[in-house]
């Protein structure tokens, strides 16, 4: 017998590369018309934010991102970066989200240290950007985000929204192989240089689906985005949320008073949070008396 289990190989039908990616696909299916993201009055189902993932990752092939190539983003939670959570790796690029908070100088390091072949950023980070291209004595390919609750400068360079204008990435997106690099990140307040760390598609799959059952994340949540995606990619709640069919609710930077409102308006179930951030919202001035607060938080 032991050469008939020798025999087996994989193929399609017994085998699929675990990844993120496989989740935003079933959800855009299963989960079509439920709730996927909340910004203001900007609201997607999940069939909406699965055929925009799918127009930027087209975009950014059409722009040359291919297996391996690093795609560099500086911008707060936003819902443009979450759709770049599933766009980036599912053109076959790997996602590295830049802490907003570092110095010119760090980031050029990391735009140099990570290869960057593209860098999309919120157009309020734009001198930022600029002053790293300084440092480093050349430039990379900008791409801005033009968020309209955000400060919105006046910067020259493609817009965010042209990735949106061709035709939709074919096929699954899925990597050829789960060990391929799905995310860089980059230590922070730590001596000497940032130190880069690879996710891979598989261990951000498991983290992800670990995630629902050791925090017990029920269907439909509405997930309330607090921790910086540039924190191991939101300690990859964004990559759990379309398992559970769950909405993320955004407010672009955390101030108590938008996420007491954000909590009153959409009814949040579920966040993420720093103890520093639980301070913070203890010392608001504008904190509501008697606040009700029913999210679990991680």
């Amino acid at each position: 017998m032991k050469k008939h289990f020798e025999a087996n190989s994989m193929n399609r039908a017994n085998y699929v590369p675990l990844s993120p990616i496989s989740h935003l696909n079933r959800a855009a299916h299963v989960h079509a018309k439920r709730p996927a993201l909340s910004y203001g009055t900007r609201r997607y189902d999940y069939a909406t934010l699965g055929d925009r993932v799918r127009r930027i990752a087209g975009g950014l092939h059409a722009r040359g991102i291919t297996k391996g190539d690093t795609v560099s983003v500086i911008s707060p939670n936003i819902p443009e970066l979450f759709e770049l959570h599933y766009a980036v790796p599912m053109a076959g690029g790997v996602l590295n989200v830049i802490n907003i908070r570092l110095d010119r100088e760090t980031i050029a390091y990391i735009f140099g240290h990570a290869d960057t072949k593209l860098i999309i950023a919120d157009s309020a980070y734009a001198p930022l950007v600029e002053a790293a291209f300084e440092i480093m004595g050349e430039t990379r390919p900008v791409i801005w985000i033009r968020d309209a609750q955000g400060p919105n400068p006046d910067v020259n360079g493609d817009d965010f929204d042209a990735l949106l204008e061709g035709p939709p990435l074919s096929g699954t997106g899925l990597p050829d192989d789960e060990w391929q690099a799905l995310s860089l990140n980059y230590t922070s307040g730590t001596s000497g240089r940032p130190k880069g760390v690879v996710y891979h598609h598989r261990g951000a799959a498991l983290m992800a689906m670990g995630t629902v059952n050791a925090w017990q994340v029920p269907h439909f949540v509405t997930y309330l985005s607090i921790v910086p995606m540039f924190h191991c990619n939101g300690w990859c709640h964004p990559w759990m949320l379309p398992l559970v069919g769950g909405e993320m609710v955004f407010t672009r930077d955390p101030a108590p008073e938008k996420l007491y409102k954000a909590i009153a308006e959409k009814g949040v179930t579920h966040f993420g949070l720093l103890r520093s951030y639980c301070r913070c919202w203890l010392k608001a001035q504008r904190r509501p008396k008697n606040p009700s607060l029913p999210a679990s938080t991680s």
